[in-house]
C-alpha cells in the first residue's frame, strides 16, 4: 500500500483546489517548505502571504480575510500555531471566522526535532473552543477529502497532519463524512480506536492479536470534534472495552473525548494510550514509536494488558 505524509497530501490537495476555488488564500509563518503550502505559493503567488515567524499576526490576518469573504488556510507546525491559543480563541472561534487552521508536524512522530517542536496538546486546546471542528486524517485520500470539506464549509476548523509517511488504510472508493468514524477491522473482543499517524499501526496490531486468538476491531476516528458518539457507544456495547491510541497527550485528546461519551452513557471500559501527561523527546520516528508503544507490537501489548492477557 502507498505511503505518504499527510502534510504532503494537504499541499497537493490545496494546489488542486486552488484552481477551482479562486477565493482560497494561504498564509504561512516561515515554514511553507515544511507545511507544503509552498506548492500553492509557487502556483498562485498573488494568493499566498508569507507572514514570517509571527503566528499571532497570521491568525489575525486570516480572520480578517475570512470575514471579508475569502477562504483562508493558515499554516504552521501544530505546536506553534495552536500555541497562539488566545488569538485563535478571540479572532477565530469567538467571531466564528471561517479560518482553516493547519497544524503539521504533530506528535512525537516528527522525530529528531525534539519536544520543543512537537504538538502534543494541540487537539486538547482546539477541542475546547466553541464552534471549532477538529480533524485528524489517517492517510492520503482521507486528507485530500478533509481539505475539500474544509474548503466547501465556511466554519472554523483545525486540521492536524503528520510529518512522517503513513500507510494508506482507506481504498480508492472511500467517502469522507465529517463526524463519522470508520470501521477498518471488525472485532468481537475489544475495539481499538485510533486517530492520525498510528492508525495504520493499529490495523497491523489487530493482525498480530489475531495470532493470539484475540479478535480486535479497529475504528479510525478522523474527526475528534464533533466526535462520533453513536459509534463509541455501539463499540462499547458490542466489545465491552475500547482502547484509544493517539500520538498526543492522553489529557484532552481522543482518549478524553471517548471518555466523555462513555461516562455520560455509562457503557463499557476504556484504556487510553498516548503520551501520559509528558513532553516528548528527540529520536527517529521509528524509535520513538517503538519506545512509546505506537508501533504494531506496542499497540498489541497495550491491548493484551487491557484484556489481562
Amino acid at each position: 500500500m502507498a505511503k505518504m505524509a499527510t502534510r504532503k497530501s494537504f499541499g497537493q490537495a490545496l494546489l488542486e483546489l486552488g484552481g477551482i476555488h479562486r477565493d482560497i488564500v494561504v498564509l504561512d509563518a516561515d515554514l511553507s517548505k515544511s507545511t507544503m503550502s509552498k506548492m500553492f505559493a509557487d502556483k498562485y503567488p498573488d494568493r499566498f502571504f508569507e507572514m514570517g515567524i509571527s503566528e499571532a499576526n497570521m491568525i489575525g490576518a486570516g480572520a480578517g480575510l475570512a470575514l471579508a469573504g475569502k477562504k483562508p488556510f493558515i499554516c504552521s507546525f501544530a505546536c506553534f500555531v495552536t500555541g497562539r491559543y488566545d488569538t485563535i480563541r478571540i479572532s477565530v472561534a469567538y467571531s466564528e471566522a471561517p479560518v482553516r487552521i493547519v497544524g503539521t508536524h504533530a506528535g512525537i512522530g516528527i522525530g529528531e526535532d525534539g519536544n520543543s517542536q512537537m504538538g502534543l496538546e494541540d487537539i486538547g486546546l482546539m477541542r475546547g473552543l466553541p464552534h471549532m471542528t477538529v480533524i485528524q486524517p489517517a492517510d492520503d485520500i482521507e486528507t485530500r477529502l478533509a481539505v475539500r470539506w474544509m474548503v466547501e464549509n465556511d466554519v472554523p476548523s483545525y486540521l492536524r497532519l503528520t510529518r512522517q509517511n503513513v500507510t494508506d488504510v482507506n481504498g480508492p472508493g472511500y467517502k469522507f463524512t465529517i463526524g463519522k468514524a470508520v470501521e477498518l477491522v471488525p472485532g468481537k473482543d475489544i475495539t481499538i480506536m485510533a486517530s492520525g499517524g498510528p492508525v495504520h499501526h493499529a490495523v497491523a496490531a489487530a493482525e498480530l492479536l489475531k495470532k493470539d486468538g484475540i479478535s480486535a476491531g479497529v475504528v479510525n476516528i478522523h474527526t475528534i470534534k464533533p466526535i462520533d458518539a453513536e459509534a463509541i457507544r455501539r463499540c462499547a456495547r458490542e466489545t465491552g472495552h475500547i482502547v484509544t491510541v493517539e500520538d498526543h497527550n492522553i489529557i484532552g485528546g481522543l482518549g478524553t473525548a471517548v471518555a466523555e461519551v462513555l461516562a455520560e452513557s455509562g457503557a463499557g471500559k476504556l484504556t487510553r494510550h498516548g503520551l501520559r501527561d509528558a513532553f516528548g523527546e528527540s529520536g527517529t520516528c521509528e524509535d520513538l514509536y517503538k519506545k512509546y508503544r505506537f508501533d504494531p507490537e506496542g499497540i498489541a501489548e497495550v491491548v493484551k494488558e487491557a484484556l489481562g492477557r
